[in-house]
């Protein structure tokens, strides 16, 4: 579907053409420089005091993040007073938001919200989105997209929230202290280091200093204690598991094998795998290669869990490079290990850095809702509009890794996963490797040299046209839900240089 040069509420539209169409050039921006005096104080007692403290004005942008996943309390807490305040026209940019950030709803529906700039939604939120709630169209980046698109000076940030399980009086904050303990701090250290001001919002306060610190006192303007932050039980969740389910177990069995046939599971190798079930499954796999074969790999990056801590404890990674945690026994590592280290989202996959991580991967494995016979993408939009989450780090690390595997089902929920063309785009095809599903491996033409590899090591090898076809008899011939080509734009989802790859129209309306 064609993408319009100007969109009302976006702005103008630089389209997407390759993944790697010219080389990023930006000056990185600062935040504004003040001094703290000496025995002044940054303590808050309210987060209403930290909003007027930092002169919060109608229009202005206010940011998030979310190592405590459905967990989080604070986005709640902090737009609650911002309504209370009377502020109107804020525009939320939150690093991921999820079911637990459903009041958030209702301030879009009041004007309080009227604008959205997230690297993944679901839940209430993204159904208030779909249904066209949101004044202005919804922007959807990739991790490494919104600290590229930070430090450029394109995404400005007024005030940065910063939920903070430890903090010191005079600013210093980590992720790994107190009862809301959640890892490395890794999406606000960009926000922190850009954004105009700064609010440490904690429930455990401590005397200066911390003895760990993710984010340093130098930039942070003012300190609110409150009773929580929120429930670190709940950065676990549905999509955050090794699957259960035996097509599943057999597919990560298949991609695991794959991995080994790319030669490039060596002394060395680098890896990272995505939130979902088979893409966790697919660790377990790995695992049981290196240690049969001796291989001791460099690093495993990205959202770490609980089989990427076994391994590491295992000897099969020298080191873990962490942006967040996926659950809390990742929270454990990060605490008690050595070698298991914080990174920011700039370093772990800004396009215009001199060096993000995702450069230097060596596989990445990743799930799907959809791939096409181009095989182009799709975690993001389903069903005619339906908002189903976003890139994350998706295209980042599709783009950064030497083998980019995806996993999945041919079919699931009575709807086909392998299609003709992905209703939303979020990963370009030109960046996928290989499809691994139950029914064989498709790999791209563009990687001849993979496909006489795997060809070689005995791999089941199909077209991807015949896995579509397969998955189109696995389920009832369903004509897809029309969208409208008129129908107004509420959602921009842009690459990770921050051209727009695709847009999301509202579903059974205008």
């Amino acid at each position: 579907m064609a993408i319009p040069s100007f969109i009302e509420g976006y702005g103008e539209v630089r389209p997407f053409t390759t993944a790697f169409a010219a080389p990023l050039d930006a000056v990185r921006t600062g935040a504004r420089i003040r001094s703290q005096r000496p025995g002044q104080s940054k303590v808050l007692p309210s987060i209403r005091e930290a909003i007027l403290a930092c002169g919060l004005k109608d229009g202005a942008t206010v940011s998030f993040h979310h190592h405590l996943r459905n967990g989080d309390d604070v986005l709640r807490a902090v737009m609650h007073e911002i309504a209370a305040l009377g502020l109107r026209d804020i525009r939320v940019a939150a690093s991921s938001l999820f079911p637990v950030h459903a009041p958030l709803v209702a301030h879009i529906r009041s004007g309080v919200v009227t604008g959205i700039v997230s690297n993944y939604i679901t839940g209430p939120v993204a159904e208030a989105i779909t249904a066209g709630a949101l004044p202005n169209p919804a922007v959807l980046q990739t991790h490494g997209g919104r600290a590229r698109a930070i430090e450029a000076g394109e995404l400005t940030i007024d005030v940065a929230f910063v939920a903070a399980p430890a903090a010191d009086v005079y600013g210093n904050l980590n992720g790994i202290d107190g009862p809301s303990a959640c890892g490395p701090l890794g999406y606000p250290m960009v926000d922190a280091r850009h954004a105009d001001r700064v609010v440490a919002i904690t429930d455990t306060l401590s005397p200066h200093p911390l003895t760990s610190i993710d984010i340093a006192q130098d930039l942070v303007d003012y300190v609110v204690p409150v009773d929580s932050i929120g429930d670190a039980s709940k950065i676990v969740s549905g999509t955050t598991r090794v699957t259960e389910d035996p097509v599943g177990l057999a597919i990560a069995v298949l991609a695991a094998r794959v991995i080994d046939a790319s030669g490039l599971l060596v002394d060395g190798f680098s890896f990272q795998t995505g939130a979902g079930g088979i893409s966790l499954a697919v660790a377990q796999d790995v695992a049981v290669i290196m240690r049969d074969k001796g291989v001791i790999g460099s690093f495993a990056a990205g959202g770490v869990h609980a089989g990427i801590v076994a391994m590491f404890r295992q000897g099969l990674f020298r080191t873990l490079f962490d942006v967040q945690c996926f659950d809390l026994s990742a929270v454990a590592s990060y605490r008690e290990d050595r070698g298991h280290m914080a990174m920011s989202a700039s370093l772990y996959a800004n396009p215009a850095s001199k060096g993000a991580l995702v450069n230097h991967l060596d596989c990445m494995v990743m799930g799907a809702a959809e791939v096409d016979i181009g095989f182009n993408v799709n975690v993001t939009a389903v069903n005619g509009g339906t908002i189903i989450g976003g890139s994350g780090g998706h295209a980042d690390t599709a783009a950064g890794a030497k083998l980019a595997l995806v996993t999945t089902r041919l079919a699931a929920g009575g709807a086909p996963k392998i299609v003709d063309a992905v209703e939303c785009v979020t990963t370009p095809g030109e960046t996928i490797d290989v499809v691994v599903t139950e029914a064989g491996v498709a790999v791209n033409p563009r990687r001849a040299d993979l496909r006489e590899r795997l060809a070689a090591a005995g791999m089941p090898l199909v077209e991807i046209t015949r896995l579509r076809d397969l998955a189109s008899r696995q389920t009832r011939a369903q004509a897809r839900p029309r969208i409208d080509p008129q129908a107004r734009i509420v959602a921009v989802v842009e690459y990770r240089d921050g051209t727009v790859i695709d847009v999301i129209r509202q579903r059974g309306g205008k």
